[in-house]
C-alpha cells in the first residue's frame, strides 16, 4: 500500500496550450512546476533499453521511449491513483489502482481502456507472465485472476485479510503475494490455491520479485516507531525466508532483480540499494534525492528506472553507478500564486522558496528571498510590487519584480497565512491566533488589529482600502467596513474549517472550505448561503474575476468552476 503524506500539495499549473505534457492536459490543465509532472509515481515498467511506463496519482501513466529525455503523459481515463502496473511486450499491459481499478492497453498505451474487476476494494500490485495470464492483489487480501486478457476477472481466495501490496508470478502456476504483518502467500497451481508462508517477521512487506520459481526477495519495514527496512530472501520457493542485512534505516517500498545475483531495492529519503551477490552484501547508491522512492524496474543489469513521490523520476545507465533526475524543478509545496496579467506571476511556498515567471509559466525561475521560513500568501499589484508572508510572522517585500525581497517587522509571531494588497501601500495580513496586521505606507510599518476571535485566519480578501473579509478555522467569518479599524463576526452557518475567500466588490463573494464548503453571499456577507460543490474534498483557494465567473482548487487536484456565479 502506498501511504501518502499528510499535507497536501497544492497543483500548480494554468490554462494554457504550452508545450508540457501532464494527466490533466485532457482537460486543459497542464504541469509547469515540476516537470514532467508532480503526481506521486508509485510503480514503473521497463520494456526495453529505451521504452519506460510509470504510474501514479490522478490516474497518472507517463511514457518513454527516449530513455526517460522526454516523458509524454497517457490519457488513463480515470483520476483514480494507479499502484502498479505490468507490461508483458511493448503493446500489452495492465493498470491497476483505487477503488478495484483495471486498465488495459493493447497498443502500448495509446489508449487505455477500464476492465471490470468486480471489487471496489484499492488493487496494489499486478503481475501478467503472458497477454492472458495475470494476478492482481489488494486491500482485503483480495487477489483477482484472470486467463483471457483481463476480459473476465475472477476472485481467489487468499486467506488473508489485510493488505496486499506485490506480487510476483514467474510463469502461468508459481505466483507470491506479500503484504502488512509479514504476510505472504504462495502458489504453485495459479492461484487455485494459496498457501501462507513463515516469513519471520511482522512487518509491512510492500515488494517481492522472483526470478524464477524458488528465487525470491520481499521488501518492507518494519512496524513503527522503528521502520527500519526489511529485505527477505528464498532460494527454495518460499518454504524458507531468510532476512539479509541492509544497512538502511528507513523502509523499503519496492525491489526488482534481473538475475539471481543483480537487484535493486528503493525506499525512504532517496534510499537506493544494490547487490550484486544476490542479497549476501547490499550498497548504498547516491540517489541525489531525498524524495520517497516507490518503484524500481530494471531491463538488464544497468539500465534501470526508479519513481517516487513529487513525480521523481530517477534513471541509470550504469548499474545504478549515477542516477540522473528526469523531472526538474523544485519540489517544494508550493502555497500560493499571485498573477498580475497573463504572463507575470510569483509563487511562493515551503523553505522560503520562491518561484517567478514572465512568460505565463513556460518557465519558473527561483528567486533569493530573505528567508528559511515557509510562505504561505502572497499579494502583487503591479510586476514590480509584491509583498509574501508566512511562518513566525515572517513578511517580506520587493519593488523589483523579485529580483531583491526585503524583511519587514510585522509585530507578531503568528504564522501569517494570506494577504491582501489592494495598492502598493495598502495592505492586510491574517493568521494563527486570529492575528490581523494592516499596513498603509507599503509595509514600513504594520500595526496589529483586533480580529475578535483566536480560531486561525487562513484567508483574506480586500476589494478596496475599507472593505475585507477574512476566513478562519471553525467557519470564521470576519467582516470590516472602516479598513480593519473594527472587524465584525459574520455567521457562517458552518463548523468546518474555511479556507479561501474572493471579494468582487463590497457586497459580493464567495468563501470555501473543509468537506467541499462554498458559501456565497451578496449582501456583505449579512447572509451566507450554502453552495452545492459537487465535492466532498478540501477546498482551499478560490478566485473570482467578476461576479458570475470564478475557480476553486482543493486537495485530490480538485478544480471546480463556475460561469453562473456559483448557482
Amino acid at each position: 500500500m502506498k501511504v501518502a503524506p499528510s499535507r497536501v500539495s497544492i497543483l500548480f499549473s494554468v490554462m494554457g496550450t504550452l508545450g508540457t505534457s501532464a494527466s490533466f492536459a485532457q482537460s486543459g490543465w497542464f504541469w509547469q512546476n515540476p516537470l514532467p509532472q508532480g503526481d506521486p509515481l508509485y510503480a514503473a515498467g521497463a520494456l526495453d533499453v529505451d521504452a519506460v511506463i510509470a504510474v501514479g496519482g490522478a490516474g497518472t501513466i507517463l511514457r518513454t521511449d527516449d530513455s526517460g529525455a522526454t516523458w509524454t503523459s497517457q490519457s488513463s481515463g480515470t483520476t483514480q491513483t494507479l499502484s502498479g502496473v505490468s507490461f508483458v511486450d511493448a503493446n500489452t499491459g495492465t493498470a491497476v489502482g483505487d477503488g478495484g481499478t483495471i486498465l488495459r492497453t493493447d497498443d502500448g498505451g495509446a489508449t487505455w481502456r477500464p476492465q471490470s474487476s468486480g471489487t471496489t476494494f484499492s488493487l496494489y500490485g499486478v503481475s501478467f507472465v503472458d497477454a492472458n495470464t495475470g494476478t492482481a492483489v489488494g486491500y482485503g487480501g483480495t487477489i483477482l485472476r484472470t486467463d483471457d486478457g483481463g476480459a473476465t476477472w475472477r476472485l481467489q481466495s487468499s486467506g488473508a485479510f489485510g493488505f496486499l501490496n506485490g506480487v510476483s508470478f514467474v510463469d502461468a502456476h508459481h505466483g507470491t503475494a506479500v503484504g502488512d504483518r509479514g504476510f505472504i502467500l504462495r502458489t504453485k497451481d495459479g492461484g487455485a490455491t494459496w498457501v501462507r508462508q513463515s516469513s519471520g517477521t511482522s512487518a509491512f512487506l510492500s515488494g517481492v520479485y522472483f526470478v524464477d520459481a524458488n528465487t525470491g526477495w520481499a521488501v518492507g519495514s518494519e512496524l513503527p516507531p522503528l521502520s527500519a527496512s526489511v529485505i527477505l530472501h528464498t532460494t527454495d520457493g518460499g518454504d524458507t525466508w531468510t532476512r539479509q542485512p541492509s544497512g538502511a534505516s528507513l523502509g523499503l517500498n519496492g525491489v526488482s532483480f534481473v538475475d539471481a545475483n543483480t537487484g535493486t531495492a528503493v525506499g525512504g529519503l532517496g534510499t537506493i540499494l544494490r547487490t550484486t551477490d544476490g542479497g549476501v552484501t547490499w550498497t548504498r547508491q547516491f540517489s541525489g534525492t531525498t524524495q520517497l522512492l516507490y518503484g524500481v524496474s530494471f531491463v538488464d543489469a544497468d539500465h534501470g528506472t526508479v519513481v517516487g513521490y513529487g513525480g521523481t523520476i530517477l534513471r541509470t545507465d550504469g548499474g545504478g553507478a549515477i542516477w540522473t533526475r528526469q523531472s526538474i524543478g523544485p519540489l517544494n509545496y508550493l502555497w500560493a500564486v499571485s498573477f498580475v496579467d497573463a504572463n507575470t506571476a510569483t509563487a511562493v511556498g515551503d523553505g522560503g522558496i520562491i518561484l517567478h515567471t514572465d512568460d505565463g509559466g513556460a518557465t519558473w525561475r527561483l528567486q533569493a528571498g530573505g528567508t528559511t521560513y515557509s510562505l504561505s500568501g502572497v499579494s502583487f499589484v503591479d510586476a514590480n510590487i509584491g509583498t509574501a508572508v508566512g511562518a513566525a510572522g515572517t513578511i517580506q517585500r520587493t519593488d523589483d519584480r523579485g529580483v531583491t525581497w526585503r524583511l519587514q517587522s510585522s509585530g507578531t509571531f503568528q504564522t501569517l497565512c494570506a494577504v491582501s494588497f489592494v495598492d502598493a501601500n495598502t495592505g492586510t495580513a491574517v493568521g494563527g491566533s486570529g492575528a490581523i496586521v494592516r499596513t498603509d505606507d507599503g509595509g514600513a510599518t504594520w500595526v496589529a488589529q483586533s480580529s475578535g476571535t483566536l480560531n486561525y485566519l487562513c484567508g483574506v480578501s480586500f476589494v478596496d482600502a475599507n472593505h475585507g473579509t477574512a476566513v478562519g478555522g471553525g467557519g470564521t467569518i470576519v467582516r470590516t467596513d472602516d479598513g480593519g479599524a473594527t472587524w465584525v463576526a459574520q455567521s457562517s452557518g458552518t463548523t468546518y474549517s474555511l479556507y479561501g475567500v474572493s471579494l468582487v466588490d463590497a457586497k459580493t463573494g464567495t468563501v470555501v472550505g473543509a468537506r467541499g464548503t462554498i458559501l456565497r453571499t451578496d449582501d456583505g456577507g449579512a447572509t451566507w448561503t450554502v453552495q452545492s460543490s459537487g465535492a466532498v474534498n478540501y477546498l482551499y483557494a478560490v478566485s473570482f474575476v467578476d461576479a458570475n465567473t470564478g475557480t476553486v482548487v482543493g486537495s485530490d487536484g480538485t478544480i471546480l468552476r463556475t460561469n453562473t456565479g456559483g448557482q
